[in-house]
């Protein structure tokens, strides 16, 4: 039950906060459907979003930016999305599920339809008075810039004043002179604000030999860098037919949010109808709860070999991944045990089974045990706990970090072909299995067996 107390303080911060519901959900924690609920029974009306910035945290945000602060650092400091952020940098405002951009451009993600607002119209003076990234002349600067070209102020010294370069005062005076030879910083604006606008069609969007060849090569599977290529090599002196992947794949996407996922599956080797966003790598998510240990920070020892009982393992699957084999296989002796596993492998499963094989060695045998990042090691650090044995996890798609026991699952497939069903092995089966295994001789053990050079361990100690 909710206090009434939680709800005093809240209707405190509604007021605080200008009448937002949202914020003053916020501040004292609660459910936002919880606290509309309490405003609607008390009769108040929320007032939206305070200010013209929509977001509480814009104008802390934008001040980080004119700091000097990275937009990452800025965003994640106000809790909200870098993509989020990106939009407020470039001016970008979302409305009906349309992301209207400075210039009049406005995309409908329902639709995947691209329109202009006033495409043949001059610039509005919202338009032109946009508040933009600091990285774009404003038209208070561009005006600056006129009045002191009129008092024969050199270009260093405009830039000196208005904290740009040389070279930048240079470009836009260059750039946007009247035919009488003066600057005017109006028109200069003006021309700036429509030419952001990109009002033209997209490329592929037009009828032609272009999209004709595109259309064609997409129909029998050739990816869209493929096409890319293809052209330079077809049309080598025709700068009309050229293409960028990344060209063919918005056109794409864009016929798939208008309804086309039918064609767009069959034009794509993936068959996605949406984009699949790629993660950066300062932003990959954990891959268990509990952090890995990587194999770069295994001790020397482990990988030359030197000293016995450090383990690798994995797991041979059998058919449609309902049963399996824990393997482990010893560094240096290349002693190989089996665990049980007919009913899945789970973490738990796959913890529950190493627990008392990794007990049936001796304590000077149990070093450590390298693995893959496969999710039936989520429980690594229970493990680590039960049997005092450090986990080492390889890099994603390196297999040869564990090269010994690659080697010994292609062995035991000799015996669980692949696609069989093992949970028809009992334990009795696997143990006559791994005593085979063990008896073979080996060439890298200069032809003594795996069970002669533990036990040659076992004695010695």
């Amino acid at each position: 039950m909710v206090s009434g107390e939680l709800r005093a303080r809240f209707f405190d911060a509604l007021d605080r906060e200008g009448g937002s519901v949202s914020a003053a959900a916020r501040v004292v924690g609660v459910n936002r459907a919880t606290a509309y609920g309490w405003a609607r029974k008390a009769g108040v009306r929320g007032r939206g979003k305070p200010g013209r910035g929509g977001h509480p945290g814009r104008a802390e945000y934008e001040r980080l930016r004119a700091s000097g602060m990275r937009r990452q650092d800025a965003a994640a400091q106000v809790g909200v999305n870098e993509r989020t952020a990106e939009d407020w940098d470039r001016g970008v405002r979302k409305t009906n599920g349309s992301r209207v951009y400075p210039g009049g451009r406005l995309v409908d993600y329902k639709t995947g339809v691209t329109t202009y607002v006033g495409r043949l119209a001059e610039p509005s003076m919202a338009v032109l008075e946009a508040e933009l990234h600091p990285r774009f002349l404003t038209l208070a600067e561009r005006e600056m810039i006129a009045d002191l070209l009129r008092q024969d102020v050199s270009l260093r010294e405009i830039g000196r004043r208005l904290g740009r370069s040389a070279s930048t005062i240079k470009r836009e005076v260059d750039r946007h002179l009247s035919t009488g030879g003066s600057y005017r910083p109006y028109a200069a604006q003006r021309s700036w604000a429509k030419g952001r606008a990109r009002p033209k069609d997209a490329k592929l969007a037009a009828e032609g030999p272009l999209r004709e060849y595109v259309t064609a090569k997409l129909a029998v599977r050739w990816s869209p860098e493929q096409i890319c290529h293809a052209l330079v090599k077809e049309f080598p002196d025709d700068g009309s037919m050229r293409v960028s992947p990344e060209t063919i794949y918005q056109a794409i996407y864009v016929q798939a949010r208008g309804g086309l996922h039918r064609e767009v599956a069959a034009a794509l080797r993936t068959g996605r109808t949406r984009r699949k966003p790629h993660k950066q790598s300062d932003r990959r998510n954990p891959r268990f709860a509990d952090p890995m240990v990587m194999i770069s920070e295994r001790p020397p020892e482990v990988a030359d070999r030197a000293v016995p009982g450090h383990w690798e393992g994995d797991l041979i699957v059998g058919t449609r991944s309902e049963s399996a084999i824990v393997t482990l296989v010893e560094r240096t002796t290349r002693y190989v045990l089996l665990g049980h596993l007919p009913g899945g492998h789970t973490a738990e499963e796959v913890r529950d089974v190493l627990v008392p094989l990794i007990g049936t060695l001796p304590e000077h045998l149990r070093g450590s045990l390298t693995w893959d990042q496969g999710c039936e090691m989520a429980a690594h650090k229970q493990f680590s706990v039960a049997t005092n044995v450090p986990v080492y996890f390889c890099d994603p798609h390196s297999p040869w970090q564990r090269g010994s026991n690659e080697n010994t699952n292609g062995l035991l497939r000799q015996y669980f072909p692949k696609s069989t069903d093992l949970s028809a092995y009992g334990p009795e089966d696997l143990e006559h299995v791994a005593q085979e295994l063990n008896g073979r001789p080996r060439k890298t053990l200069d032809w003594d067996t795996p069970a002669e050079r533990l036990r040659k361990l076992l004695t010695a100690t």
